[in-house]
């Protein structure tokens, strides 16, 4: 991880696309760096999917699926080899969906790079310190915290342990009753 305490954009010709989520997000993804970032030397793709997403190009990058790197050795090499590469951009897809999770932010900390995070409507943000409140806001909201349900969420943690108690109190008493019967 590079440029986390700094809102420097580094000069762009090496990108690593992390594909945690949905195919069709990740497509519109690649339009966009393609038209974002003409000058382009390699784009590199971690994905766990079989097949290339539309728009791909395999001539210039590489493909790395998280089945060939099973066990701690192989992962170390493939984090060896993406720091290799040296990505200057890591794009993550964080839609929501529980794919690929431990391997995306393993990627993350291993890849020399700055790390962008790419929500389901293709939209994003870097990963900095510029845009702490961004990445909070983002993390209330994957947490169900987000606005009106923040309440919910907070009362049932306050309820549960009386709703605990009462129950066992209700099961201990409904014991003691038999015990006094029998």
């Amino acid at each position: 991880m590079r440029y986390v305490f700094t809102a420097a954009h580094p000069y762009t010709t090496r990108v690593l696309l992390v594909e945690s989520g949905p195919r069709h997000v990740l497509e519109g993804l690649i339009e966009g760096v393609e038209r974002n970032y003409p000058g382009l030397e390699q784009i590199d793709l971690l994905t766990c999917y079989p097949g290339l997403p539309r728009g791909f190009d395999a001539a210039r990058g590489r493909v790395y699926r998280v089945q060939d790197y099973r066990g701690r050795a192989a992962r170390r090499a493939l984090f060896a080899e993406l720091r290799e590469r040296r990505p200057d951009v890591c794009l993550m897809l964080c839609t929501g969906a529980p794919v690929m999770t431990k391997w995306k932010w393993l990627a993350a900390w291993h890849a020399p790079a700055k790390i962008g995070m790419v929500n389901e409507y293709s939209d994003y943000f870097w990963l900095d310190r510029a845009h702490w409140k961004i990445l909070i806001r983002f993390l209330l909201l994957r947490a169900g915290l987000e606005d009106y349900h923040a309440f919910a969420h907070l009362g049932q943690i306050v309820l549960l342990p009386f709703t605990f108690t009462f129950l066992a109190l209700y099961a201990a008493q409904v014991h003691l009753r038999r015990w006094l019967r029998s």
